[in-house]
This record gives structure tokens, sequence and C-alpha cells, in this order.
């Protein structure tokens, strides 16, 4: 907002004044909601006296000119020109404006400001007074939301309470055109917003109640209906006249909305005429059939009036209520702007008129105009399906208390009958005519309850163990811009500590070796993955807190600040979105789900069944070691110009698959999950499945070189590394380990066996295998979304899995900086569990220029890892100039079978640059490459 500068002596109580009442969110509603109500209910008197003055001009020369000339004349002109205006000015203004309304308080971003509301205030003058049959209650609920929208915007809010003043505009409309103020805020709740918040009720109900107050002083009355001289009745013997009048409103008010929706395909798809050319015909029309009636129906409050003070004919209201079905009908259709309240209350009095007569005629105990008054709320109900509304807006405008069991009974009937025939109020058809589909629950939720806490958090999370004394948390305080840490056993969520609880600690005078589960905050407020931004912001505001960790189960997966709250809010609020075209998501064809026991879950993308069993096997032992459930994955690819949600894939051989990883995986007895997606590439939906799925590690396999210039390992993999929050695991199997499979392949095809043909590449590159050769047959052919089951094989999948694993027995592990952050030596007890004598290799490699690395960390390194695995460890240092000739050359004079390197996310993405370590060293050796990169 811009600031207005103060005079200093009038800067003091400017200050109280903010302080006291703008700052305080109760007041600045009570202030917006009364300022709304003021600007809704000023609009609706020029409404009002603008269609009244340009109708009055119309009746009154009709007098004059032969009417069946003047009134299609000014119906034509005035259609031109209304479309004209709708179509430069405000295409949103076309129709009622209701179902706008709607679709934005139900979170669709459509506009609702000043530029709307004056277009809807002209247009509607325009068309209404011009004769087309529509009303001008309708628009008023438009007009009164834009100038809420347009005051929201001027005093910028959150998005959620925006949509509540758009509430308040829309209540102050509608009590405007009809002097009812409850009925504006009974519809808001009933037809647009689902909300009864306290917030919403008492903002509503003083824009409400403060639009109907000006528009009654300034306007008169909205209907201008005389009853007062009129008597009603009701007696119980009219009882069934009154469900007749009921049944007969509910299926016409059903009929009338389907006509409505026929008319309007029928213009989109047969006619095809431009906005000002069908407002025009419809005027046309209108005015037309209009000239031909008495004269009376040229005006249709007149209409209403004559018809509920009993003066009119049973061949009248029948008369009137086909002509304005018709004509309302064809004038909504032409999408003019104007209401449907209006004409729908004409044609209910019309209704409720005709059956009043047929009763007098056969009992002679009730009045028509009781029937014609209980037949406009019946009406009303089965066009908008909102019969609270229906009862209290007829109640409104006559204030007699006879009125409302005949109301109830025809407004609960008809809203039956009509519902029976078509789920649904007229303005939701409307809606799901253009394409917008909205529900109760989505709309009852403010405009973040479409996002959840885990499209929003933080995945890689700063943890602290329980087990850490008080000097190595306050260490970890110091090291870090965080304010609070969760606590974590497990990979559970055990508690969370904070400079206050560090505080607390020092005053109760802890000592240094203090462990942290004493101090920490014990069962700390967390939300759940799948919980809104709603109730994320909730729980911050209600329990006073900066942040929150987000969970599923009791394993954490993540962290959410007030700042990233504030981050989406602000992108919603200036309209920003991500320019550039979006990959389309993944589908998923297939899957299964084991129990969720684990502590955190492990990812095995597959596509090559030569290297799948071992890769499985691996993917066990570290699920194991850290008591994690696996997800095994396999992607279909589909064209760019299909979709993957409706693109049929043949997923035999892919779920084949995977039902071999599940045996090979419960016979370890672990918990394994499976899926098949569909997509257009491979690393997009892996990240996918990495969100969806809270993706701990990931254990993929990698050729072991690229020819792509400037990338590491290849789009798939390089896209993982840079993007996926989680660990990642590269593993480049060896040749001769592989060499028994080959030998095996082979004499089975020479013995005239024959295999299903096999896809293995994806991208150039592979994502569970290294180098492997293609196999098909010569009665199948590959296509490029087909995944398939490993070739027949001498040797079992699992049996030939454990053959790989326990065929590395030396491994050789770099060590650079710090061993207790290096993630390659956390891993390697799960990677030698299966070797049945290993050797473990700890080698530095220093420069020569360089000074003499600190041989004390490569000795705690072993010492790190004698104590969990009981195996011959040698610790040694190497002086090269290059780290990968010097690991090359070891492998090779050492025999080793495995060479393990750990890498950071920026230590990887530097290779480019400083030269690719890991490919140089799985290119110089015939050895299986195990590549670590730890999450944070």
């Amino acid at each position: 907002m811009p600031y207005i500068t103060i005079p200093k002596q009038l800067r003091e109580p400017s200050r109280v004044i903010k302080s006291q009442l703008f700052l305080r969110p109760k007041r600045l509603a009570i202030f917006e909601a009364c300022l709304i109500g003021l600007v809704a209910g000023l609009a609706g008197v020029l409404l009002k006296s603008g269609v009244g003055w340009l109708g009055s001009w119309r009746v009154a020369t009709s007098t004059l000119i032969p009417a069946w000339i003047l009134l299609p004349s000014v119906g034509l002109c005035g259609g031109l020109l209304t479309g004209f205006l709708v179509e430069r000015f405000a295409p949103e203004t076309a129709g009622s404006g209701i179902p706008h309304v709607k679709a934005a308080l139900g979170g669709v971003n459509l506009a609702l400001d000043l530029r709307v509301a004056v277009a809807k205030l002209l247009t509607t003058i325009l068309a209404v007074g011009s004769g087309l049959t529509l009303g001008r209650q309708g628009p008023t609920v438009q007009i009164g939301a834009s100038l809420a929208g347009w005051i929201g915007h001027l005093m910028p809010t959150s998005p959620d309470y925006r949509r509540q003043l758009i509430a308040c505009g829309a209540a102050a409309g509608l009590a405007a055109g009809f002097n009812a103020p409850i009925a504006g805020v009974l519809f808001v709740v009933e037809e647009l917003l689902y909300d009864v918040s306290g917030l919403t009720l008492g903002t509503a109900i003083i824009a409400s109640f403060i639009g109907a107050v000006v528009s009654q002083l300034l306007g008169g009355d909205s209907l201008s209906l005389n009853l007062r001289e009129y008597q009603t009745s009701f007696d119980a013997q009219e009882i069934p006249f009154y469900i007749l009048l009921g049944v007969l409103a509910g299926l016409l008010g059903a009929l009338f909305t389907k006509g409505i929706i026929a008319s309007l395909q029928f213009n989109r798809r047969t006619l095809k005429l431009a906005l000002p050319v069908r407002i025009a015909i419809a005027g046309v029309i209108c005015g037309l059939v209009i000239g031909f009636l008495p004269e009376t129906f040229r005006d249709n409050t007149g209409l209403r009036e004559f018809m509920l003070t009993g003066e009119a004919s049973g061949i009248t209201s029948l008369i009137a209520f086909i002509a304005h079905f018709f004509l309302t009908i064809i004038s909504s259709a032409s999408g003019a702007p104007g209401g449907l309240f209006s004409p729908s209350l004409v044609m209910g009095s019309a209704l409720g008129h005709m059956v009043g007569i047929v009763q007098a005629d056969s009992l002679g105990v009730g009045l028509p105009v009781t029937y014609a008054l209980a037949g406009m709320g019946a009406f009303f109900c089965a066009v908008t399906r909102a019969p609270i509304t229906a009862v209290v807006i007829v109640f409104e405008i006559t204030a007699d208390f006879k009125l409302v069991l005949p109301l109830m009974i025809c407004c609960v009937v008809a809203y039956l009958m009509a519902e029976k025939v078509e789920s649904g109020s007229l303005y939701t058809h409307l809606l799901e005519f253009n394409g917008i589909q909205l529900t109760k629950t989505k709309a009852a939720s403010n405009t973040l309850s479409d996002l959840y806490a885990e499209d929003v958090m933080q995945r890689r999370v700063e943890t602290l163990s329980s087990l850490l004394t008080f000097d190595e948390v306050i260490q970890a305080f110091s090291r870090s811009h965080h304010r609070g840490f969760p606590v974590v056993e497990d990979g559970k969520l055990v508690g969370i500590v904070s400079q206050t609880d560090l505080a607390n600690a020092s005053e109760r005078n802890f000592s240094g070796n203090s462990l942290l589960k004493e101090f920490m905050t014990v069962q700390p407020i967390a939300v759940k993955a799948k919980d809104t931004l709603s109730e994320v912001l909730y729980r911050l505001n209600n329990y006073n807190i900066s942040r929150l960790p987000v969970v599923e189960g009791r394993r954490l997966v993540g962290i959410i600040t007030r700042s990233d709250i504030i981050r989406v809010e602000s992108d919603r609020l200036s309209g920003e979105t991500t320019q550039g075209p979006h990959p389309e998501p993944s589908y998923v064809v297939y899957q299964t789900r084991a129990p969720q026991v684990g502590n955190g879950r492990l990812l095995v993308p597959l596509s090559n069944p030569q290297t799948a069993p071992a890769l499985l096997r691996l993917a066990a032992a570290i699920a194991r070691d850290r008591n994690y459930e696996l997800e095994c994955l396999q992607i279909i690819l589909v064209p760019r110009n299909s979709s993957p949600s409706e693109t049929a894939v043949r997923t035999t051989k892919s779920r084949r698959l995977l039902q071999q990883a599940e045996r090979i995986i419960r016979n370890l007895n672990l918990p394994v999950h499976t899926q098949i997606r569909v997509a257009h590439d491979v690393p997009h939906a892996i990240l996918e499945t990495i969100k969806d799925r809270h993706i701990d590690l990931i254990l993929m396999g990698w050729q072991g070189e690229t020819s792509t210039t400037g990338r590491i390992f290849g789009d798939v993999v390089d896209t993982v590394i840079r993007q996926a929050g989680c660990e990642v695991i590269l593993v480049k199997w060896s040749e001769k380990i592989l060499a028994t499979r080959n030998k095996n392949e082979l004499s089975a095809a020479l013995s005239g066996r024959k295999y299903a043909s096999i896809e293995w590449d994806l991208n150039a590159e592979g994502v569970d295998g290294a180098d492997h050769p293609t196999a098909r047959s010569s009665d199948s052919s590959a296509t490029p979304e087909t995944e398939l089951s490993p070739p027949n094989s001498d040797i079992p999948g699992a049996e030939l899995g454990l053959h790989t694993l326990m065929g590395l027995h030396r491994w050789l592990v770099p060590i650079r900086g710090g061993y207790k952050q290096a993630a390659a030596l956390r891993l390697l007890p799960a990677l030698v569990a299966a070797s049945a004598v290993p050797e473990i290799k700890l080698c530095q490699v220093h420069q020569p220029s360089g000074a003499e690395p600190d041989r004390g960390e490569l000795k705690q390194a072993a010492e790190f890892i004698k104590r969990r695995v009981s195996c011959s460890i040698i610790a040694t240092s190497v002086c090269a100039k290059s780290v990968s000739d010097a690991l090359i050359d070891l492998a090779q004079n050492d025999q080793c079978d495995a060479i393990v390197l750990g890498a950071s996310r920026e230590g990887l993405l530097k290779q480019v640059i400083h030269g690719n370590i890991p490919e140089a060293v799985a290119r110089g050796c015939d050895c299986t490459v195990i590549l670590v990169r730890s999450a944070n």
C-alpha cells in the first residue's frame, strides 16, 4: 500500500488508531464489511434506478409507437450495444454472474474487480431495460462481489480472507437487490460458500444489513408488491394442493434448467454466432412476443403484482408462465447480462396462481394469492436448489408469518423433486458447461486447500540424535542458522529441540554430558504429509510456533515453516506461475502395497532383468541394515504426443518382473511395494515417485560411462542427482561378475530357446543395468513402451543375485574428510554382509605438492568400520597427482572386486569442471563401482 505523509503532531494519534483498529483482524473485518455493504447497496440502487428509467421509457413509448415495432427495435439496439460492451470490455459479465462468483469462491482464478462491477452495472441496465426477460437481482450479486474483490486488492490480505470479503459482497448485493438481508446471508452460505464459520457469518450479516438498509432508504421496496391489503390463509385441507404445487415446481424447474443448458449447447455447436448478434436476436424475439401480448406483460413487476393480487385469470397466468419460460431460456442462453431470480419468481407466481385457482374451484378454502406466493418460493428453490433461502426471501418480501408453512411444504417438495430429476443447481450446471467442476468440500475450504504439506515442505531436514550430549547440541546450533532441530531415533520423530530448550537447560544447570533426550521437547506437535496448508497454518498460529515437523506415521519426512507458507501465499496473491512447458505427470497403472513397518523407504527402479536380481539383493541388504521398506518401480515410456493417463499400454511383462522381484524380497522377510508408471521420460517419473512415496534412498544402475558433453552420468542419473532430496546410490556392475549369466544366456540361445523382445535402453543409459545386450526373438518386435521380465536362465534370479554379491570380496574405499560424515563408510556394513570373507581397504589420496594428510582420520575410520564389521581392514595413504589413476592402480594391483566412492551433491556437480572421477574409475578398471551421494 502507498504511504501517506502524516504531520508530526498527528503521528502519535495515528499510531494509536492503527494499532487499535486496522491491525486488529476483527475490527478490520467489521470496517471492511461495512464499506462493502455501503458500496454494494449504492450499486444496487443505481442498478434499480437505471433499469427502472430505461424500462419505464420503453413501456411509455410503446403506447405512442406500435409495440410490435418499438419493442423489437429497442431489443435489437440494446442487444447489439450490450453484446459489444460485454465482448469488448468484460467477457466475465455475460450471464447472471452468480456462477462466476461461485467459481471464484470455489478457488478458481477469475477476475472480480472494479472493471467487472462497472461493466456488469451498465450492461445489465441495457439488457434488462431493453426488454430481455431477465432480472437485475442476480447481477447485483456479481457487482457486490466484484466491488468486494476490488476493496480486497486495495487492502491486501490473505487469499482466505479475501474470499470471505467476496462472500460479504455477494450477500450485500443480493440483500440490496431484494431488500432481504437474511436471505442474502443464507444464499451465500447455502449456495455459494458452504461455510458457516463465525468470521464469515458475522461479516456477511453486517454487509447484508448495511446493503439492505442503503437500498431501502434510497431505492424503496425492491419488488413493489402492495400486498398489505390482501390477506393470505392456510388450512390443513390444502396440504395436498401445496404438495402438488411443489411437485409441479420441481419438475418444471428442472426442465427449465435443462432448457437453458440445451440452448447454450445449441448456440455453441450449431449457431456459432457472435455474442452481440445472439443478444440482439434474443432482444428481437422478446420484443415481438411481448409486443403481441397484453400491455400488462411489458412490465415484469406489474405482471407479478397483477397475478399476486388475484386479479389475473387462469388463462393469463398460463400465458405468463409459458411466455416467461421460453423467453427467459432464450435470453439467458444468448449470454445477455441478467439474472434468473426475477423470472423465476414470475413463473412461480403464475404456476402457484393456477394451482390456487384449481384449489379454489375444488375446495374453496384457500386464496390464490397464498398459492402464488408459495409458488414463487417453490420455483425459485427448484432452480437454485436453495430451499432455506427460498423460504426466507419470500417471507422477507411479504413479512407474513402465515406463509411460512405453505412455503416450507412447497419448497421442500420442489427441492426433492428437482433433485430426483437432475442433481445440482442451475449455477452448478452452468459451471460444468464451461468446464469448471466444483465440489462442496473444495468450496468449503480456503484457497490453500488444494496444497498439502508435502507440496511445500523442505525434504532435506537437519536432524539430531537423542543420544547427543548438551555440548554437542550447542555445537550443532552454532554451525547452523536454524533455531530448532527435529530429534530422531531410528528414523522416527521422538522430539524437537529449540534455542528455548537450550536456554531452559542452561538455567536448570544441565551438565555438558547430559543427553539431548533429557531436555528436548518430547511428543512434539507435527503435521501429516497429506494435511492441507490451512491445517498447517492453523497449528502454527494456535501454538505460536515457527516450524512443524512433517511425518508419515512416526517417520520424519520433512519440515515446514511459516516462511514456506508465506512464499506460497505471496505467489497466489501476485498470480505468479512458473513459466515454460511442464512435463505431463506420470500415471500409475499398477501397484501393490505392503505394511508400512520400516523406518524409511528405499526405491529401486528396474528395467534390465539381467542385473535386477543383483540390484535387488543389494537393496535388500541395505534395507535390512537400516530397517527400510523396499519400493520397486517399473517405468513404461510413451510418446510425447500421448497422455500417460490415457494411453493404453501392455503391463503383463512388467508385472511379471515385479512379481519376481517381490518373491526375491519376500523370501528375505522384507516389506516390498511395487508400482508401474506410464510416463514421457524416466527422470521425472522417478522424481515424482520419490516425492509421492517419501523415499529416503534410491538405488540405481549405472553404465559407467557417458558420451554426453557436460554430463557426469547421463540424462536420467544426472537429473536424479541434481533434484532428488534423498540419498542416491549408483551401481556399475563388473563384467566378470555377469560373465556366468551371459554364458547361460548364450547356451540357451544356441539350444533354440526363444525370448520375448526386450527394450533395455532408457534414454541411452538404462536405470538398473550397466552395459546390457539386446535380446530379440525373430517372431516379436520391441515397442518403446515395453518393459519385460528377464529372459530364461539356468540360474534362478534369487540365486544369481546372491552369487553376484558373494563374488565381491575385496572392497576399496577412498576416504576424504571426516569419516563420520562419509556416507560410503556408513553403507559398508550392508554392502559386505553377503561376502563370505570380505576384505576392506581404506585409502587416502593426496597431492605430491600438498601437505601430509591427517592419518588420524584414516585410523579413526578403520576403527569405525571394525566396530561394525568383522573382517580384515587395511588403511593406507597414497601420493598421486590423479585421484582416479591412483584408485585404478590400487584396484588392479590388489585385484579389488568393488570400489565404493562417496560424494556430496555439490561435489558431484563439480566433476564436470574438475574431471569426471567416477566415470574415469569405472572405465579404467573392471570391477564393480558403487557411488554414494549423501542426502545432505
